[in-house]
């Protein structure tokens, strides 16, 4: 299963260890460098560098919308000659004058786990299918509750006013796999559903998710679903549940990353079920794209019938619904970062 999951998909360029010479650099730019998910794709990054002659540079912001601060990495990037950029967007139409700048420059920009608005502002963008991610974690909720789905009262802890393209994206799949009519596909808040008990936003982490929570939980006491943009947000929500004298056990918790902590809340019912990305092998490919592009100028390829390049999800639940693909905590322990 391991090897299904993070194997099956080939880039569409051949491999080019060794191809690539010292003089070659490369800029990885995360939201943040504390944050697992990103700690582990610059694992993934070095890790690459290491192995193609790359010489890589790392920056970050202090929170994950600091766009200032990316955008000061990518001039940084251009001015010292870096023949690529990585970049996990702090929000995606923001940073894309920068981005555009690098690129007339000659550097290949390639997003990582959120793509920039409009998508094809990078070359290229190794994702998860954020979409996918969230719908699958929809289905499952949906196929949990049975007939009950059509009572449901669901409390969405969302990401940032802005609205990212990656929250917007898990956000939509939530909704079309739950079964909500979503409206505007790019962007949530207008839906008519009466089961929407409302949207709060969450930056993200465990406090963001409290604050949220116990706010929609002043809209309606009854809450019994539960998506959040991510599993901190969602232990963040859980946590204000219990606070506020409500039984987490009562409610449906879903969430996105598989993050080793998350997939361990998972475990102790926490979060009922996640859906898992892999960031170490988005950076590893990124890097292997700027040394294959330095090597013969040719450039990555999306994902077959895909605006970019998929690098795979998995639900992960003890709990299997029918017609929803799984695996269990015990694979998602074995497959986790962070």
């Amino acid at each position: 299963m391991k090897k299904l999951l993070i194997g099956t998909a080939a880039l569409a360029f051949a491999s080019v260890a060794g191809a690539a010479s010292a003089e070659v650099s490369a800029c990885l730019i995360t939201k943040t460098e504390t944050n697992p998910f990103f700690v582990k794709m610059k694992e993934g990054a070095e890790a690459a560098a290491a192995e193609h002659g790359v010489t890589l540079s790392s920056f970050s912001g202090k929170f994950d919308t600091d766009v200032e601060a990316q955008v000061a990495a990518i001039e940084t990037c251009i001015a010292n000659g870096a023949k690529g950029i990585l970049i996990t967007p702090a929000q995606s139409a923001a940073v894309v004058p920068a981005v555009t700048q690098a690129r007339d420059a000659g550097l290949l920009v390639i997003a990582l786990d959120t793509p920039l608005e409009p998508i094809d502002a990078a070359d290229a963008t190794f994702a998860t299918d954020n979409f996918l991610a969230g719908e699958l974690i929809g289905k499952w909720a949906a196929g949990t509750l049975g007939d009950e789905a059509a009572n449901a009262k669901i409390a969405f802890l969302d990401l940032d006013p802005s609205q990212p393209s990656v929250g917007v994206l898990r956000d939509q799949g939530f909704m079309t796999g739950f079964g909500i009519d979503i409206k505007d596909p790019n962007r949530w808040g207008d839906e008519d559903d009466p089961r929407i008990v409302g949207h709060d936003t969450t930056q993200g982490s465990p406090e963001g998710g409290r604050k949220a929570m116990e706010n929609l939980l002043a809209i309606d006491p009854d809450v019994n679903v539960v998506y959040a943009i991510n599993e901190p947000a969602a232990a963040g929500g859980w946590e204000a549940m219990k606070a506020m004298g409500a039984n987490p056990d009562d409610v449906i918790v879903v969430g996105v990353d598989g993050g080793c902590a998350g997939v361990r809340d998972v475990e102790a019912g926490v979060i009922d079920a996640t859906s898992q990305q892999y960031p170490l092998k988005m950076a590893a490919l990124g890097i292997e794209a700027i040394a294959k592009f330095a090597a013969d100028g040719s450039l990555p390829e999306n994902t077959p019938g895909k605006n970019f390049f998929d690098t795979g999800v998995a639900l992960i639940t003890d709990k299997p619904v029918e017609g929803v693909p799984s695996i269990s905590v015990a694979e998602g322990l074995e497959l986790c970062w962070g």
